[in-house]
């Protein structure tokens, strides 16, 4: 079986919103099976901030999608998007 990265975005609620405590609740929330390999903030508009994150994860049915449900109940998450993902 092979491996996937995907890059996700997150957008939090608000400017008002910690992304650090956003990024814990990230490495809490992933499901088994998929590893962080960086986490980093971007501007996007107006102090507004994302998070970008990278993952790892096997190349089977479902596991991107229960991911990304995943990382939408993280509090303070607006939306989720994956960016890119790719075979490794």
């Amino acid at each position: 079986m092979g491996q996937v990265a995907v890059l996700f975005r997150l957008m939090p609620k608000g400017v008002e919103t910690d992304l650090k405590r956003v990024a814990e609740g990230v490495r809490a929330a992933l499901p088994d099976g998929v590893t962080v390999r960086g986490m980093q903030t971007k501007d996007i508009a107006y102090g507004l901030k994302a998070l970008l994150l990278s993952v790892v994860m096997n190349d089977q049915g479902g596991i991107l999608d229960a991911t990304e449900a995943a990382l939408a109940r993280v509090p303070q998450v607006e939306s989720v998007e994956v960016m890119e993902e790719g075979l490794l």
